[in-house]
């Protein structure tokens, strides 16, 4: 589960953008942006390949990422709610004025702290569950992104697979080598209990067999 890409953008015209890995996003991103039709607060989702391109437009300032399909929709937009009041809170009126990338030196770090909260902090999913289903995203409509762009100006997205891939392997010894861990100390756990067990066993029939807890008759 990860969010790889987000942006912020009044219009066509974007403010601030972070990738965390190489991809084309930032283009498919910006057709969205031109093909979203109105000019109406709206939450959209729109898929392509095992990703999808996730849109939250309030007052005119549009909030945009990319997820894998696996992250659902709750915690993307979550990520998109917190980006739209930081940046609002951050930068006000200005937003209205600002040229374009003219808020990127700043505000592209906060993509980037944020982005990695949302994908690897549990509590990020936490908080939610605690908040209950946002309201905004029951009506969220997934669409192809085929259908928002144009047959002739699609493009196909571009991950680097040996980004993500590098990630996983990382991810997963840490994880195997936690596991073995486990079942190790777990295992040395058990062979000791056993043991002492069958010492208790051995003493227990021994001073049965010998007259007395002390083994009277044994050791003589």
């Amino acid at each position: 589960m990860a969010i790889l890409y987000a942006l912020v953008a009044r219009g066509s015209v974007v403010l601030a953008e972070f990738s965390s890995t190489v991809t084309n996003a930032s283009a498919i991103a910006r057709q969205i942006l031109d093909k979203i039709p109105g000019n109406d607060d709206s939450n959209v989702s729109y898929s392509q390949d095992r990703y999808i391109f996730h849109v939250k437009r309030t007052d005119g300032l549009t909030v945009l990422c990319m997820a894998d399909e696996t992250a659902g929709r709750r915690i993307p937009f979550a990520f998109l709610e917190d980006i739209h009041q930081r940046f609002v809170r951050t930068f006000g009126r200005a937003v209205i004025t600002a040229q374009a990338y003219a808020m990127n030196d700043e505000f592209s770090r906060v993509l980037s702290q944020q982005m990695e909260y949302y994908t690897n902090d549990p509590n990020a999913d936490r908080i939610n569950r605690l908040k209950g289903e946002m309201s905004q995203v029951r009506n969220v409509m997934i669409e192809n992104i085929d259908k928002v762009l144009e047959r002739g100006d699609r493009l196909e997205l571009l991950v680097d697979k040996t980004a993500n891939m590098q990630g996983n392997t990382f991810r997963f010894r840490k994880q195997a080598r936690r596991f073995r861990s486990t079942v190790w100390w777990r295992n040395v756990k058990l062979t000791v209990a056993l043991i002492l067990l069958l010492l208790v066993i051995i003493y227990v029939v021994l001073a049965f067999v010998c007259h007395g807890l002390a083994l009277p008759t044994c050791i003589k």
